[in-house]
């Protein structure tokens, strides 16, 4: 049987809707196939980098990357919509990223580097035992819609994993091909001039190529961000697979607010402003977007309320990424606002041009008798308020809550009980807990986590922060190993890096 032709992957225009270019053809399963050979055979000489060069080529990344940054921010507010002031501050942020895992790696306690010396023990005799984390081998990275900089190609999946010694393979997202392609071309250019092996970076466009590419075997770890249905379809591939492999998947959010009575009376006003300012921030189209708020009833809950009716309808209708994201927050957010006991406090700006554009809503219901859909995510300019009359009513309400990459508290000056006790009841269902702020911020640091239970795929890593480099690392132990043989961390005569020797932390140069 002949085999079809490839399809062209076009980018499209999200303010008109209208096909701009051909960035390529659909990548062929025989493609897939030499880029996963390529990526394996690439994996000893990258780790073989040493953390050294490796750090150097995250730093060249970065360096080629701002080099043409006014190139990868037009392509990228061309195909979606995003604008030059946040498309800008995002590359700053993938750079930044990519320099800070180069930081990680020269400074070296990722790897967990352990020494336990031969010698007795109540067990009897120990032997010489010593362990650290090795790369995992090359990982397929799904790049995400709403941030085609800092979760794509250039992104803190590609950079962990690159940082960690392994391989990538980038699936394109469909929604920003030109600007995954530019980007990827960019970095393999400035890869080479480093040094890095041929196949340290590929890239594939189409579904049927981001299916092939999670089924191939030398694929050891997936990353992805995007909605539950596509992760469930990976999820489904990786299981039928000889050999599963881990799959870090970012699925879905809430991220209920929970705004105390005490915030309520200080500053209602300004808290309903600033929560809007929150839900609508890239078009309500971040994973940490504040879906749902809990605020009081009473006169203090209605000064939030009429702040946050007032911001929405002084809202525009902003342009949704896609026609697939437009299609869908118009038929979640409709049926929300039909949903008995939910009424519309507002409506911001009706769409007046063409392109996937969308009308701001804010939605009310009580927290008494909160119909379950309102907990389920809807990605767009839309939030609910659920209004709770005292503290039994808030916490029943709480207990239904699913499970979120974000919970905040927004309290009253010195306020500390009631913060406390919602603070507990929500640290079981979310990754990161937030006081007196907004969640649609996730700074990339060492502290941070990105992440939570279900539908986060994996609770015991992050994909935000230097620790997400854990995600593509596994560990290995040499036991009664001749000191030629064990890596340079290992030796008796290293101290680069903090090491834990006989159950002590060394520091480097002790």
């Amino acid at each position: 049987m002949a085999t079809p032709p490839a399809r062209d992957v076009v980018s499209i225009d999200p303010r008109t809707g209208e096909a701009v270019e051909v960035v390529a053809q659909e990548t062929t399963s025989a493609e897939v196939d030499r880029l996963c050979a390529a990526a394996l055979a690439a994996a000893p000489a990258l780790d073989g980098m040493g953390r050294a060069g490796r750090a150097a080529l995250l730093r060249a990344l970065a360096d080629a990357l701002e080099a043409r940054r006014e190139d990868v921010v037009a392509t990228a507010d061309r195909e979606t919509a995003l604008g030059g002031t946040r498309l800008n501050g995002e590359l700053t942020r993938t750079c930044y990223q990519l320099r800070l895992f180069g930081e990680v790696i020269e400074e070296g306690s990722y790897l967990e580097a352990t020494i336990d010396h031969p010698g007795d023990t109540p067990m009897g005799p120990r032997p010489d035992l010593r362990r650290m984390l090795v790369p995992i081998g090359p990982v397929a990275v799904f790049g995400a819609s709403n941030f085609p900089l800092a979760f794509s190609v250039p992104g803190g999946d590609t950079a962990s994993a690159l940082a960690a010694g392994n391989p990538v393979i980038v699936k394109a997202h469909g929604s920003h091909p030109a600007t995954s392609q530019l980007c990827f071309e960019i970095m393999s250019a400035a890869a080479r001039e480093a040094g890095a092996p041929d196949g340290t970076l590929g890239i594939v466009h189409g579904v049927q190529a981001g299916a092939d590419l999670v089924a191939h075997p030398a694929i050891r770890a997936v990353g992805f961000t995007g909605s539950v249905n596509g992760g469930k379809a990976l999820l489904e591939i990786i299981e039928r697979r000889p050999d599963p492999v881990p799959f870090f998947g970012e699925l879905s959010s809430l991220n209920p607010v929970v705004v105390t009575p005490q915030a309520a009376a200080e500053r209602g006003a300004q808290l309903g402003r600033e929560l809007v300012g929150s839900f609508t921030l890239g078009a309500g189209q971040f994973c940490t977007k504040p879906g749902l708020a809990f605020v009081p009833a009473g006169p203090e809950g209605d000064a939030v309320l009429d702040a946050m009716a007032e911001a929405v309808r002084a809202t525009d209708a902003p342009v949704l990424l896609n026609e697939g994201i437009a299609t869908s927050y118009s038929r979640i957010s409709g049926g929300l606002a039909e949903l008995p006991g939910v009424s519309t406090v507002a409506r911001g700006g009706e769409p007046q041009e063409s392109g996937f554009r969308a009308t701001p809503l804010l939605l009310e219901t009580s927290a008494a008798d909160m119909p379950h859909e309102v907990t389920e995510e809807c990605f767009g300019p839309v939030s609910v308020v659920a209004r709770y009359d005292d503290e039994k009513t808030l916490f029943a309400a709480l207990e239904a809550m699913p499970s979120s990459l974000t919970a905040t508290v927004l309290r009253g000056e010195g306020e500390t009980e009631l913060p406390l006790a919602v603070s507990q009841e929500l640290r079981t269902r979310a990754g990161r807990l937030v006081y007196d702020a907004y969640p649609t911020g996730v700074a990339v640091s060492w502290a941070q986590h990105h992440g939570g239970p279900w539908p986060s795929t994996n609770s015991q890593h992050t994909s935000v922060g230097t620790t997400a480099i854990r995600r593509f690392l596994r560990p290995v132990s040499w036991q009664g190993a001749p000191q030629e043989v064990l890596p340079e961390e290992l030796r008796d005569d290293y101290r680069g890096i903090p090491r834990r020797i006989d159950g002590k932390l060394q520091l480097p140069g002790e």
